[in-house]
């Protein structure tokens, strides 16, 4: 970039708001995962919707590739410049306003700068929940949850990002800004945009601001581990707390050994909640819209009648909210546990719910079939079919030889995705780590539709280039 077009650049954000020197951005290069690393020499910190115009009008005109960067917690390499130093990166961090609440439509409209946890908690000073969760909710940004329709915990009784959302700010490629913040629960009024941006990683502009649905807090909530002998007891346990809790049933978490292994091992605060060893745990919480008692009596139904027929073994059911706190971060850190492990080879997909038990068979005689010590670490939310299908390095093999194996193990894994009907990207996205392996297994037509919208909406190419399609 030449001294004269990056000053422009700097003029629209002032120069305490763009970073320079390769030191400052230094942070902005590297994947928290290490997996990934780019260059640029310029990031802009815009402070409004205005700013953002001016960046995208002017990288339009001069075809300047911009890459959209909020928390930077990605795992699919979708806010990563490449290597060529052409790109720079838009940081949405300083767009952080709750713009309004609306506790009698049940809305609440942000700025996609805000951290997810602020969200969820302006919604609980209001007497509301907003209940999108993830591990990485600290630092996550609200633009990045929508852009790649992340998926948490909640899903199962709420849905993922996608339905959340009522209307949507966003800035197209050519600087111009669709106002979209629709708080209508019905709107027939022609095409619904904003699903078009929803999931799109920033490959067709970047959005500023959102209203976002809430909903009533629950008046009770219990939590419990459970210990299982297997997947499919698991997914037998599951129906009958859907039976017996309906809607109450608002999570549903299976996880291996292995992975509380890991996450008792390296992650602070972390402890077995039992005091045996057990092949497979479940992390279950009904809640309740009457009372605590309420959430209680369905629960305790549940595993009465589940622990009779054999399915739940042993298990621990929260005494406090600090206790429920510490099940839910066991679950939480089990990706991050993973790293002192050395290398691991992560696959985020989804099956239906029913082939869970027979595709987790299935997938683990085709791993070990290529590698007889890899450690297999499972979990993720069973009650909607999402699997991260983590596996770990043999103990002592070397890391990168290991992760060489991905080109093998990754290919058998998402075959077998594929022949029981799932999806190889379930809730992470595509980014830059799925991006050729997504037009080997995504129909045609579709993927032709996706190109056209993708040139139609930036012609110049400048919008998160060489992620997605």
């Amino acid at each position: 970039m030449n001294e004269n077009l990056r000053e422009k650049f700097i003029a629209i954000v002032g120069a305490k708001n763009a970073r320079v020197s390769q030191d400052d951005i230094a942070p902005y290069l590297h994947e928290w995962r290490d997996r990934w690393e780019g260059k640029s020499d310029l990031v802009l910190l815009p402070a409004n919707t205005q700013e953002v115009s001016q960046i995208l009008a002017l990288a339009t005109e001069t075809k300047t590739p911009v890459i959209p960067q909020g928390g930077h917690t990605g795992l699919v390499g979708g806010g990563m410049p490449d290597m060529s130093g052409d790109a720079i990166i838009l940081a949405t961090g300083r767009m952080n306003k709750v713009r309004n609440i609306d506790t009698a439509g049940n809305t609440i409209t942000v700025e996609a700068g805000c951290i997810l946890q602020s969200v969820q908690e302006a919604a609980d000073d209001a007497g509301k929940l907003f209940p999108l969760s993830l591990g990485a909710q600290g630092s996550c940004q609200i633009g990045g949850n929508l852009s790649s329709n992340a998926g948490g915990t909640g899903a199962l009784a709420y849905g993922v990002a996608r339905d959340l959302v009522l209307g949507l700010e966003v800035v197209l490629p050519t600087g111009e800004i669709l106002n979209d913040l629709n708080s209508l629960k019905k709107d027939n009024t022609g095409y619904n945009l904003r699903h078009l941006f929803i999931g799109a990683e920033g490959t067709l502009g970047i959005i500023t601001a959102a209203v976002l649905k809430l909903f009533p807090k629950p008046k009770g909530q219990v939590t419990a581990f459970l210990a299982l002998e297997t997947p499919a007891a698991a997914l037998e346990l599951f129906q009958a707390a859907r039976d017996f809790a309906g809607q109450s049933l608002t999570a549903f978490e299976l996880m291996p050994r292995l992975g509380v292994e890991f996450t008792s091992k390296h992650v602070d605060g972390v402890r077995d909640p039992l005091t045996e060893p057990y092949p497979w745990y479940v992390l279950i919480e009904v809640s309740s819209g009457e009372s605590e008692a309420h959430a209680q009596t369905l629960l305790e139904n549940l595993l009465e009648n589940q622990m009779e027929a054999g399915i739940v073994i042993d298990g621990a059911v929260a005494a406090s909210v600090s206790q429920s706190k510490e099940f839910w971060h066991l679950r939480e850190a089990m990706s991050e546990s993973q790293k002192p492990e050395g290398g691991s080879i992560k696959h985020d997909i989804s099956v239906p719910v029913h082939a869970i038990p027979s595709f987790m068979q299935d997938a683990e005689k085709a791993v070990l079939a290529i590698e007889p010590n890899a450690r297999i670490c499972a979990f993720g939310h069973l009650g909607d079919g999402n699997l991260h299908y983590n596996i770990s390095q043999p103990v002592g093999a070397d890391k990168q030889e290991f992760l060489a194996m991905d080109a093998v193990i990754t290919p058998a894994v998402h075959a077998l995705v594929l022949n029981y009907n799932g999806s190889i990207s379930a809730e992470h996205g595509i980014g830059q780590m799925k991006r050729d392996e997504l037009a080997k297994v995504k129909d045609p037509v579709a993927l032709d539709l996706m190109r056209r919208i993708k040139a139609n909406f930036d012609p110049a190419g400048i919008m998160n280039p060489n992620k997605v399609i």
